[in-house]
């Protein structure tokens, strides 16, 4: 029975083979666009994998989260102004760190925001001492700027007022002129243009410098210091009480009147007192 079997067996064994060909040959075409489709899948999977999506590749693959993912980088790029909005937050405090060191030559910083204490109030406004008052050949009345820098430095302290200045030295024919800020306790006090004359080049510097005291006796009337050298009644008392009016002569025999006090002595040179005028 066995040889009676073996022949049909033998004889069925190519029929399967090429039904076996022919079957994996289908499965095999069958099989390549499912490989490219994989392929894609994996590039798209390792491209959303390079973007930092590797958490879940496969909801990538479906494309449920991309949107997800585009608002999340969307609302990355949307918080950028917030970023580049700090740098205005720097600029807009700026104008207070300048108050330490302030442009005075254009700024008002500080003008008539509040008065001083009352303590430096009652020393700038108090009344002058006449023994001080000092007195110019030519009948004019003044305080020497020492006593302006001492009643400053009593009121407000050594280093708590200055002087800035807020134009370049002018250098004319035999005048030197500037305008000078007086800054009191950091806040702008009062402007004014000094002047002073000079003879020869090599008295500018000193010229410079009377120039600058001359504008510190200006710039104290807005704070009422020797508010009396400015009143004309106080002048015409002062000088009818403490002054007087002599003749004097040079050494050419030229006689002029001349101002002086009663208490200072006499003209001697280069004008030589005469007597009263």
């Amino acid at each position: 029975m066995t040889l009676n079997i073996l022949p049909p067996l033998s004889r069925s064994l190519p029929r399967l083979t090429r039904s076996t060909l022919s079957a994996s040959r289908s499965l095999s075409r069958a099989s390549v666009p499912t490989l490219a489709a994989a392929t894609r899948s994996t590039g798209t999977n390792s491209y959303s994998s390079s973007r930092g999506n590797n958490a879940k590749p496969a909801a990538n693959q479906t494309g449920v989260e991309e949107p997800k993912v585009v608002a999340a980088a969307n609302s990355t790029q949307s918080e950028e102004p917030e970023v580049a909005a700090a740098p205005q937050v720097q600029s807009k405090a700026a104008p207070a760190s300048i108050s330490g060191g302030e442009e005075w030559g254009t700024s008002y910083q500080g003008l008539g925001t509040k008065p001083f204490d009352k303590k430096a109030a009652e020393i700038l406004t108090a009344p002058i001492n006449e023994e001080d008052i000092e007195m110019k050949p030519d009948g004019l009345i003044y305080l020497p700027e020492i006593k302006y820098r001492r009643i400053l430095n009593k009121a407000f302290g050594p280093g708590g007022w200055g002087m800035a200045p807020r134009s370049e030295t002018n250098v004319g024919q035999g005048i030197v002129s500037r305008e000078w800020v007086l800054v009191c306790e950091g806040r702008f006090v009062a402007t004014a243009r000094g002047e002073q004359e000079f003879f020869k080049p090599s008295g500018i510097p000193t010229a410079s410098e009377a120039a600058k005291s001359n504008a510190l006796m200006r710039c104290c009337k807005d704070l009422g210091i020797a508010s009396e050298l400015w009143d004309p009644r106080f002048i015409r008392q002062f000088k009818k009480k403490q002054c007087v009016e002599v003749w004097c002569s040079d050494t050419a025999g030229k006689k002029k009147k001349l101002w002086r006090r009663k208490d200072d002595p006499p003209f001697e040179y280069p004008w030589k007192e005469n007597g009263f005028a």
